[in-house]
């Protein structure tokens, strides 16, 4: 079974409920391991605010969050990020994390990045999400835009988008069956 590596967003452990739809799903197909992105960061989560743990993550945390990553891991067939979870999935593969496909999920942070590691990459966005990526950018990295009409950053948590997510990677990943000769 090939290994999928799924990162949390920026409540990790804290909201964990919404992340059980995606691995109820690809479970079936993957070998998965989960990662708390504030355990990842070294997040001190005395004050549950998005404000404190945002901050955290952008001073320094993302960085302490992407070298405990690459201890842990040196290659996985495919990563799962969701919001900063998707952004220490990107940085992972740019610093030497080897994968084939990267699925990051309103990862907004993205739009600050200027280089775009090798591999196969998905970016899924909530059409309504503010700082979501602009088109430029998009062209930049080379990166076809994908978004869920009438959505914000949340929109991950929904399960019927978590159900075409998993979907998407499912169709994308899963070996195809062998052609026959007739």
């Amino acid at each position: 079974m090939n290994k999928l590596i799924i990162l949390s967003d920026l409540w990790g452990q804290n909201k964990p409920k919404w992340i059980l739809q995606y691995i109820a799903i690809l479970e079936k197909f993957f070998q998965i391991r989960y990662y708390d992105c504030c355990v990842l960061g070294d997040i001190c989560q005395n004050e549950l605010s998005e404000e404190n743990l945002h901050r955290q993550f952008v001073n320094g945390g993302i960085d302490v969050a992407v070298r405990n990553l690459l201890l842990n891991e040196s290659d996985a067939l495919i990563i799962l990020g969701f919001s900063i979870g998707g952004t220490i999935a990107w940085k992972a593969c740019l610093s030497g994390l080897k994968a084939q496909y990267l699925f990051a999920v309103s990862s907004t942070r993205l739009r600050h990045e200027t280089e775009r590691p090798s591999m196969k990459i998905e970016l899924l966005y909530g059409n309504n999400d503010y700082f979501k990526p602009d088109i430029h950018w998009f062209g930049q990295m080379k990166i076809e835009q994908s978004y869920y009409d009438n959505e914000g950053h949340d929109c991950y948590f929904k399960k019927e988008i978590a159900v075409d997510i998993c979907k998407r990677i499912i169709e994308i990943t899963a070996p195809q069956p062998p052609t026959t000769r007739v």
